[in-house]
């Protein structure tokens, strides 16, 4: 049986892809044992790319090939741009995080380097670059997210960012952009493998930066 080009680029990333989804940051995450001060570092840098991530799903829209893509694209942005944010807004309340200090730490590396390399695939105009991206900033989310052991976490805080990665409609955009990604990616193979394995490193550098300076 054929490999499939997303195949392909997961099994190329390993073994980085495991090594993020099995990060201590997802097991504590799961468990509800995630200490506050962790939890507020991850989710004050995690939303500060939400505007690169929106340029980088306008590009999508902009570059995917069929009208049906466009609105898969469009209703996605809308999810992003409305239940992932709020959540993000009652996070920080309920964490006692003050808009002052969502602001006042600086980027750390990761964190730059995912709102830098989802401009850089917007840039390209290419949705294959794009969908490379989003291949890995969603599906190895929705990989760590299905094997929460249950019953999740007490914590809302805890609890929902598992399910808004664990649900029957974002699976179901995970498996449209694999399938997007295994159309149109193997035509331009090395540009795709290029962001597909540098947004891995991302991903595992993102979750050890918040561990950083760690008492």
């Amino acid at each position: 049986m054929t490999e499939r080009f997303t195949q392909t680029l997961r099994r190329q990333s390993e073994p980085t892809w495991s090594a993020a989804v099995g990060h201590r940051f997802v097991t504590q995450l799961c468990d509800g044992s995630l200490p506050d001060p962790i939890m507020v570092r991850y989710l004050v840098q995690d939303h500060r790319f939400l505007d690169s991530f929106l340029t980088l799903l306008g590009a999508a829209i902009a570059t995917a090939d069929t009208f049906e893509a466009r609105l898969r694209f469009g209703q996605f942005a809308g999810m992003i741009s409305s239940d992932e944010n709020t959540y993000f807004l009652r996070a920080f309340e309920a964490l006692d995080v003050s808009p002052a200090q969502r602001v006042e730490a600086d980027d750390t590396a990761p964190t730059a380097g995912f709102k830098a390399i989802m401009r850089e695939a917007a840039a390209t105009r290419s949705y294959a670059a794009a969908l490379a991206v989003l291949n890995v900033a969603e599906g190895l989310y929705l990989d760590w997210a299905i094997k929460a052991p249950k019953p999740l976490p007490e914590h809302f805080v805890h609890a929902e960012w598992i399910t808004l990665h664990d649900n029957p409609a974002f699976q179901a955009f995970v498996a449209f952009l694999q399938a997007e990604l295994d159309r149109v990616g193997p035509q331009e193979a090395e540009l795709s493998t290029d962001f597909y394995l540098r947004t891995v490193a991302l991903e595992l550098a993102f979750f050890d930066a918040v561990y950083e300076g760690e008492a």
